[in-house]
């Protein structure tokens, strides 16, 4: 299969901070809160981050979105902006001395967050906006996209399309569930080889596969007991990177609580992530 770009080389490890993704490396993290809710907690949930993955030897990239866009309620929060959730970002970046990535949901937002993150994100609702994809690329930085819900694994082969001939830093595709009727995701693990093999590391999105979209009547649910299962799953299929969402209270946390991993469970969660995708790495 074919693309449009000039470097084919670049579609199967790509370096983001420092830390490479891709086929041969270790299994990259992408771990942090939904949403930014203060400096003070988004800090220390960095600094906890950073000394649990240390102590793996689990290379990680810190996530927290500044601006929750695409909320079900219009009373939903949505975060800090742009402006101050940036400035906390980059005292993540500066002081924690981690990769950060964040969501850009407009082109114009993408020069702004490319001068402070090592990876931009593109929401699942937005993998189709081509000005969207093309801005984001345009900066150098690397993407995460995340297949939209409603997307077949193959049709990724496009969005690859558009990211490399817009720039070269290099695209991550994360999957993160299917529609299935109304009010849940459903994970097809065939969408994880097949994607990988369009070339591109592929990322598993175990948080956001167990939403239960509009769940809660004004809000999303979901079923954070099923995290572990399905990161497990993706795991054995020799994925390149694990995104999983954390909160020290998540019950209290105005987005997505009921998906996200306590903090304190995260250790236990990663060394058998860990294990597995060791073992998984060893196979020839």
């Amino acid at each position: 299969m074919e693309y449009a770009v000039t470097n084919k080389a670049t579609l199967g490890v790509v370096e983001i901070g420092g830390l490479h993704c891709g086929s041969g490396q270790p299994l990259l993290l992408i771990l942090g809160p939904c949403v930014i809710q203060s400096r003070d907690l988004t800090l220390s949930i960095a600094e906890q981050l950073r000394s649990m993955c240390s102590q793996l030897q689990m290379p990680l990239v810190f996530k927290a979105s500044f601006d929750k866009a695409n909320r079900t309620s219009r009373s939903g929060y949505r975060g800090l902006g742009i402006d101050a959730g940036l400035r906390i970002l980059e005292e993540v970046r500066r002081d924690v001395g981690l990769p950060t990535v964040t969501d850009v949901h407009l082109p114009q937002q993408a020069n702004a967050v490319a001068e402070v993150c090592d990876l931009l994100q593109i929401p699942a609702f937005l993998a189709r906006q081509t000005d969207l994809l093309e801005a984001a690329a345009a900066t150098g930085r690397p993407l995460n996209v995340k297949k939209g819900q409603f997307m077949a694994p193959l049709d990724m082969q496009y969005v690859l399309d558009k990211v490399y001939a817009a720039g070269q830093g290099g695209c991550l595709l994360c999957e993160r569930g299917t529609f299935f009727g109304y009010g849940r995701l459903v994970n097809d693990m065939q969408a994880l080889p097949l994607m990988r093999g369009l070339g591109a590391p592929v990322i598993f999105d175990a948080t956001h596969s167990v939403q239960q979209p509009g769940g809660l009547g004004g809000a999303t649910g979901g079923n954070r007991a099923m995290v572990e299962p399905l990161a497990r799953a993706a795991v054995a299929t020799g994925i390149d990177g694990l995104f999983l969402e954390t909160h020290p209270d998540p019950d209290t946390s105005p987005s997505d609580g009921a998906n996200m991993v306590p903090l304190d469970a995260l250790p236990h969660l990663l060394n058998r992530i860990k294990a597995l995708s060791e073992l998984v790495r060893s196979w020839p």
